[in-house]
């Protein structure tokens, strides 16, 4: 809201009454208009001619074209050509694009995480400072132009170039979404961009997975103990190995669980597994706007059972395998646990020792109670079979299973 700036859209973009097109009629006039649209002097006059929030077209045939401008027609286009390219391949590097091909920090191929990390950063900075020169070249030559040198300087702040700048923490979370995504089978450290987003596993490729296999059925355990072989922490782990080899594995976990708040009394994998099991759902939500393609199926507050399913690879006996693969295993498993418990109890002489057990005797029992609920009510679902059809979208879709996922209220607006 603070300035006008316009982008190039490819074709097959829609516009609407509040987010105007125009349609040049060639390449080169396109790149032409876009770099006089977005320069300083246009920039002044829209809030000239409207200071209000929506510059329409009668304001936009309004705006002065400079006649001295086909003096500098080649410059003007290359420049633009320069600046969409820098534009587009940032994008790029975020998951949610569609032309989202491998992790930026993977891609710079560096020995280990950290200077891969350091290495994303500096290719950050370089393109933040390539695009503010090109954009200081750009408000130079139609200043020049307008002959206005003793008004405008072609100076452009910091904060107006809009390129991503390198954040460690919130470049570990992706990295940390583009590993699962390889787990899923979304992506695959063999090939570029995306692999598998059909529906109901038809058709998945396993073969396409060789450098780190995709998961087996598109469960994913999200838990704070390490129940399961296969959960994300010990995949996570799988991951590493995959792309930066065995020997940097300790140090890797390390730099990743610094990036991810770790605790003084945490080890690594203890970090890991606690942003997994308790902020990658929220940060997953906020990437797909409220519109997951990972599914989070949870017991309920206690954190008894949690396992993410990507709904690509979802199909009508998912539920049921969950059921019998994981939740009623791990019912066994919490059973002998809490006996262990009691029989350390019974032989401690400690008494600081015993409170501390029977704590976590209270803690596992409340699981318990509410991993047995949450498998009467994954049965339940599970006998329905349910289908899932794309075409309606996530919001529908992820109201079918009742609570056994967790945010529905925030993805389908109701509880």
């Amino acid at each position: 809201s603070a300035n006008n700036s316009f982008r190039k859209y490819d074709s097959g973009f829609l516009f609407s009454n509040t987010g105007h097109c125009a349609f040049p009629t060639d390449d080169d006039l396109e790149n032409i208009v876009l770099t006089y649209c977005n320069n300083k002097f246009v920039n002044i006059m829209t809030k000239v001619l409207n200071p209000t929030m929506h510059f329409h077209v009668g304001y936009f045939k309004l705006l002065p074209f400079p006649s001295k401008l086909e003096n500098y027609s080649e410059q003007v286009n290359r420049i633009s050509k320069e600046l969409i390219s820098l534009s587009k391949m940032d994008w790029n590097t975020y998951e949610t694009s569609w032309d989202f091909s491998e992790s930026p920090i993977i891609r710079t191929q560096q020995p280990n995480l950290e200077q891969a990390f350091n290495t994303w950063q500096q290719q950050n900075a370089d393109a933040v400072a390539e695009m503010k020169r090109l954009e200081e070249e750009n408000n130079k030559l139609f200043i020049d132009a307008y002959g206005l040198q003793d008004e405008l300087t072609p100076d452009v702040p910091d904060k107006q170039i809009t390129l991503t700048r390198a954040d460690r923490e919130k470049d570990s979370q992706r990295l940390v979404s583009y590993a699962l995504g390889c787990m899923m089978g979304r992506y695959s450290l063999d090939e570029p961009g995306l692999i598998y987003a059909h529906a109901g596993n038809q058709d998945f490729d396993a073969s396409r997975y060789q450098t780190f296999p995709a998961d087996a059925d598109g469960i994913i355990p999200l838990t704070e103990m390490h129940w399961f072989e296969d959960d994300a922490t010990h995949r996570i782990q799988e991951f590493l190995t995959a792309v930066w080899g065995k020997d940097t594995l300790e140090a890797n976990m390390l730099w990743l669980a610094e990036s991810l708040d770790k605790k003084a009394n945490e080890t690594a994998e203890d970090t890991i597994r606690r942003y997994l099991a308790s902020k990658f759902y929220k940060d997953h939500m906020q990437t797909y706007k409220k519109r997951p393609i990972y599914w989070l199926f949870s017991s309920g507050k206690q954190g008894a059972f949690q396992a993410l399913v990507y709904l690509h690879r979802y199909n009508e006996s998912t539920l049921a395998r969950m059921r019998t693969e994981y939740v009623m295993p791990l019912i066994s498993k919490m059973a002998a646990y809490a006996n262990s418990l009691e029989t350390a109890k019974e032989s401690s002489d400690s008494a600081a020792e015993i409170k501390r057990i029977e704590k976590k005797l209270q803690d596992l029992h409340k699981q318990q109670a509410e991993l047995s609920s949450f498998e009467e009510k994954l049965r339940h679902y599970a006998d329905q079979r349910i289908s899932l059809d794309l075409d309606d979208g996530v919001k529908v879709n992820y109201g079918k299973f009742g609570d056994l996922l967790a945010e529905v209220k925030a993805v389908t607006g109701e509880k």
